[in-house]
């Protein structure tokens, strides 16, 4: 093997399943804080610990899951908890498609395992990564999507454990945790942004912000935020310079 290709194979090896783990850990205390507090409301919403831990394994999705809580605690038909998480879970798609291009060398298989577990946080560790040109793996992907989804569950799980010592977790401002999270996320993700990109990011925000309002009006909250995410989507790629 000559020195450049033992270089490439080393740059290679640096993303490993290890390094996916170190990389997820900055994330962990956002997982840690929403997933208790998304067990104290599930305890609060009526749920058991044992629904708590399915909910969190086989949902995976803080927003959905909150939504579901509240749902079940106003007595909604099950059919329209299913109908608004789906909807809800729909941007799951999107960021898929976003990270998908990088992983085009791997098995169906793999994807679907890469896909199944990708999150808000964790898309936005490796769309960063991406935008660096960083050399990451399946592994590294599974090291960063497998952490979060233990953590978590471990988390909501323990939330439900303590959740009865907050019979009100709005008090406690635990309703607000999953929103104050994105903020923190966009707030590192305008951090990372090129100072030459960064008006054109700001303007895709307010786009976001006008469509969200308009769409608003007439549709539901979950649905307008899929088609304004399309639509922004759309026009950031065109205007993308």
């Amino acid at each position: 093997m000559d020195v450049s290709n033992s270089k490439v194979q080393q740059a290679v090896n640096i993303y490993s399943f290890k390094d996916g783990i170190k990389d997820c850990v900055p994330t962990l205390l956002g997982y840690i804080s929403i997933g208790i507090a998304m067990g104290v409301v599930g305890i609060s919403s009526g749920l058991s610990v044992v629904h708590i831990f399915l909910l969190s394994t086989f949902v995976y999705a803080g927003a959905s899951q909150f939504i579901i809580c509240a749902m079940i605690a106003s007595a909604s038909p099950i059919s329209a908890i299913i109908m608004t998480t789906f909807i809800v879970n729909l941007r799951h798609l999107l960021l898929s498609s976003a990270l998908a291009p990088t992983f085009t060398k791997y098995s169906i298989w793999k994807n679907i395992g890469i896909g199944s577990l990708v999150t808000d946080e964790s898309f936005g560790v490796a769309i960063t990564k991406i935008a660096r040109k960083a050399p990451i793996t399946d592994a590294w992907m599974n090291g960063l999507n497998l952490t979060a989804y233990i953590v978590w569950i471990l988390s909501c799980t323990l939330g439900g454990i303590i959740g009865g010592w907050f019979p009100d977790p709005a008090t406690f401002g635990l309703d607000y945790a999953l929103t104050a999270m994105f903020i923190a996320l966009l707030i590192l993700q305008l951090q990372t942004i090129e100072p030459s990109k960064l008006r054109h990011y700001l303007f895709l925000i307010v786009l976001m912000i006008l469509f969200m309002s308009i769409f608003s009006t007439f549709l539901s909250s979950s649905l307008s935020v899929i088609l304004s995410t399309v639509i922004v989507a759309t026009i950031g790629v065109v205007t993308d310079k």
